[in-house]
């Protein structure tokens, strides 16, 4: 296992429990205790961590993953719900993409759908994600907008009074939305409070709203609110998603699509 994708596994685990022991993180990866602490101790000089005595824990409860850590984890349901939500677009829209790991499959799928390999343009795309803007621009097809703001390390996405600037400026037929969490009651979340600024003054701009989430997503809160419930129209989600929570969707007015 190279030592990037250890990184990645460790901080991943380091989420999910908020603790891990340096001979449990040894056994589970499969390499040995000296090669953990070594990893351990250069991941907190890079502050992704707080090492301990025999271990590391997160810096805190609320703790966000940094985008270029995270591995495809639940890759198959995202690639699933990314080509729905492809497959729901029509060409000549203008097009909304937040940041994150199931909107970049979002544009990934664009990118190779045959209809759209053509047009002036096949399709416009709205995005504050550096990520999802450099995976598109190299497509002629595609015009790609990219909103100004600030870059956030974590997300790779811009925020900030200038990408509201640019926002305000423009309408769109859709916004994808990717989210930390999305409740029947409480509605959509992100972490940051200004990246769900800037997601949610998307949603206003667009005609329709599209979550693309997979099941573990669902029922869950995070700190920062995006937009209500009723403000979205589709949820894409995967098979795994409980039936109940999916009805309580549709109860609360969404097309709910499995994939």
């Amino acid at each position: 296992m190279s030592r990037d994708a250890r990184w990645k596994a460790l901080l991943e685990l380091l989420v999910e429990r908020g603790r891990l022991d340096v001979e449990d993180a040894a056994t589970e990866l499969g390499v040995s205790a000296a090669t953990i602490r070594r990893d351990f101790d250069q991941l907190a000089e890079q502050q992704m961590l707080v090492r301990t005595r025999g271990g590391a824990v997160v810096h805190g409860v609320s703790y966000e993953l940094p985008l270029r850590y995270k591995t495809a984890r639940h890759a198959s349901e995202k690639q699933r719900i990314a080509k729905a939500v492809a497959d729901l677009l029509a060409p000549g829209e203008a097009v909304g993409l937040t940041g994150g790991t199931t909107t970049t499959e979002v544009a990934r799928a664009l990118a190779v759908r045959g209809d759209l390999s053509s047009g002036s343009p096949a399709l416009t795309v709205v995005t504050n994600a550096l990520n999802i803007a450099n995976e598109l621009a190299v497509r002629p097809q595609f015009k790609i907008v990219v909103t100004g703001g600030v870059a956030r390390a974590q997300s790779y996405e811009l925020i900030g009074p200038l990408a509201d600037g640019v926002l305000g400026q423009i309408t769109l037929d859709v916004a994808v939305l990717g989210v930390v969490g999305f409740d029947p009651v409480h509605g959509t979340s992100a972490h940051d409070e200004a990246e769900a600024a800037i997601n949610r003054t998307l949603c206003e701009r667009a005609e329709r709203v599209v979550v693309a989430a997979d099941a573990s997503k669902l029922g869950r809160r995070a700190f920062a609110r995006i937009c209500a419930t009723e403000s979205v129209d589709i949820l894409v989600t995967d098979s795994s998603a409980p039936p109940e929570t999916v009805r309580r969707f549709e109860e609360a007015g969404l097309r709910v699509v499995v994939v």
